[in-house]
């Protein structure tokens, strides 16, 4: 049975993160709350002259084993557990001596940041906290009685009502206190369960037998996808990948569900080209790249992106390979743009980028490597599916040429190009490229030859936006996500002016697929990756 008020009378503060931990203290202390502590928090609290009680006070045991063992006695957790208004608790207490707790603050060892950092294995296993989450499990679990307080951002709040309650705590607040406490503990456990996870063997590592998903709210959005639905964007503890939830935002209008989700594949897509070779601009709208290209410079590659496709550009995500400068920032915003993302920004380019007010520029520090491990999720009614990152990179594909006729080196350097931005279309995908850029970009539709005949359609109709007499498709490239199960789709591809196809191979039908090619004098190689994106 939960009271609507509780007095509280006497702390327990075991905190790692010492933020605000005395000025916290001395206002408990002032409004007549007795303190108890552990370690290095009574430590702080008695160098500022507070009056405190160490927890070895309280259990008669000193804390033992590099402070492994302090909390973890019935002194502590009899006064966090005890029932007020249950005659035998209460008589176990006054047996032994127990006092109650009626309000507990603990921060827990820094176990995210540690992994964060990389650091040994060692140092990470040191700090999984023990005697924390179990104060904090038993403090929420007999909210009733007792308040838990797991954020330091909290204090403020819990101090104001203190002081308007006349020293006590409304069950309301008690309860959201203890939900968030058991979130907090098992995003903890989530994080330490993953670690550990991934230091095991590669069977363990890719499907153990429990799952956990752990996150810390980063950001409450106004709505989801529609605005009927509610949404949250949550950073995952420990993941240490560049990226959207590692972003500055500089300026501009909070950051949409919708904004979060098409600003990470565009940054994911503009990490596979490598900054010292080449500048490179990847325009995204509704999580499909509608215009990549390289360049000698970002205003080059941002324009020759930008031609792909400046209708559906208009009110898109531009990210970079590179430092934005000021050439490339005062193009970018002639046009309605949502988000620009890079790893950073000169401040000519912050000054420009200012002048739009709405617009949202995130600096995120570095790129994400493009080969790198790690987990997507994706949840369906009643679970979720994880999968390994799709961490295949182009450059590291031997190309197999199964043509009478090879690329030729500007094809080849096209056809890379091409399946780079194919791993990052929604399947079925089909990618037009000539000279480092899009030209065109088929986009998830049901069957490829519809996907080819999209792409070549867009190809086209950039001719016609420039003058030009033929197809952006006469001469180019074409990428396919996956193979072609008939050769339906590369003849359309064909007949659109491609030169030279890259696809995974793999089809029942490849003979039929590579002498259509061989009849078209198309070149095209194996990469033997697929890249189906859903």
């Amino acid at each position: 049975m939960s009271h609507d008020q509780v007095r509280v009378t006497r702390a327990l503060l075991s905190v790692s993160d010492k933020a605000g931990l005395v000025e916290f203290a001395r206002a408990l202390d002032a409004s007549g709350i007795a303190l108890v502590s552990t370690g290095g928090t009574h430590r702080e609290l008695q160098a500022a002259g507070l009056p405190v009680t160490e927890v070895a006070d309280l259990t008669g045991y000193p804390e033992m084993m590099d402070g492994r063992v302090k909390t973890l006695h019935p002194a502590v957790h009899g006064g966090l557990l005890a029932v007020r208004d249950n005659p035998e608790h209460q008589a176990a207490l006054a047996a032994h001596g127990i006092g109650a707790i009626d309000l507990l603050v603990v921060n827990l060892y820094p176990f995210e940041a540690t992994i964060a950092r990389g650091a040994s294995y060692d140092d990470c296993v040191e700090n999984i906290d023990v005697g924390g989450p179990a104060m904090i499990r038993a403090a929420a679990k007999n909210h009733a009685d007792v308040a838990v307080v797991v954020d330091v951002a909290d204090y403020g709040a819990i101090l104001s009502e203190l002081e308007a309650q006349a020293g006590s705590l409304c069950v309301g607040t008690r309860r959201a206190l203890a939900a968030k406490a058991f979130a907090r503990t098992a995003a903890y456990d989530a994080a330490i369960a993953n670690w550990m996870a991934g230091q095991g063997t590669p069977e363990a590592v890719s499907a153990p037998p429990f799952r956990a998903i752990g996150g810390q709210l980063a950001q409450t959005l106004r709505y989801g996808e529609n605005p009927h639905q509610a949404a949250a964007f949550y950073r995952a503890p420990g993941v240490v990948r560049p990226g959207i939830a590692s972003a500055r935002q500089l300026q501009g209008k909070e950051l949409s569900y919708n904004n979060l989700n098409d600003t990470d594949a565009a940054y994911e897509c503009v990490a596979e080209f490598d900054p010292a070779r080449s500048a490179a601009v990847v325009i995204v709208k509704h999580a499909n790249p509608c215009g990549v290209a390289e360049g000698a410079t970002l205003l080059d590659a941002y324009e020759r992106a930008l031609a792909c496709d400046p209708v559906s550009a208009f009110g898109g995500i531009v990210a970079l390979n590179r430092t934005l400068d000021a050439e490339a920032a005062a193009k970018i915003v002639e046009i309605f743009t949502e988000v620009i993302i890079a790893p950073d920004a000169t401040p000519e380019a912050i000054a420009l980028v200012a002048a739009k007010k709405n617009l949202r520029l995130l600096l995120a520090g570095s790129l994400p490597d493009p080969r790198a491990s790690g987990e997507t999720v994706k949840t369906l009614s009643g679970g979720f599916l994880v999968q390994g990152r799709d961490a295949a990179v182009i450059d590291d594909m031997p190309l197999t040429v199964v043509t009478k006729r090879a690329p030729t080196e500007q094809e080849y350097a096209d056809l890379r190009f091409a399946y780079r931005i194919a791993k990052h279309v929604k399947s079925n995908a089909i990618v037009y490229a000539r000279c480092g850029a899009t030209v065109g970009i088929g986009a998830g539709q049901m069957s490829r030859v519809d996907s080819s005949r999209i792409a070549a359609w867009k190809a086209a109709e950039g001719a016609a936006r420039i003058g030009a007499a033929e197809s952006l498709a006469k001469g180019a490239v074409v990428a396919s996500d996956a193979f072609f199960p008939f050769a339906d789709g590369l003849l359309a591809a064909a007949e659109a002016g491609a030169t030279a196809v890259i696809q995974p191979g793999g089809s029942m039908r490849d003979a039929e697929v590579i002498a259509a090619a061989d009849a078209a004098g198309l070149a095209m190689v194996f990469t033997g990756h697929r890249h189906f994106r859903h």
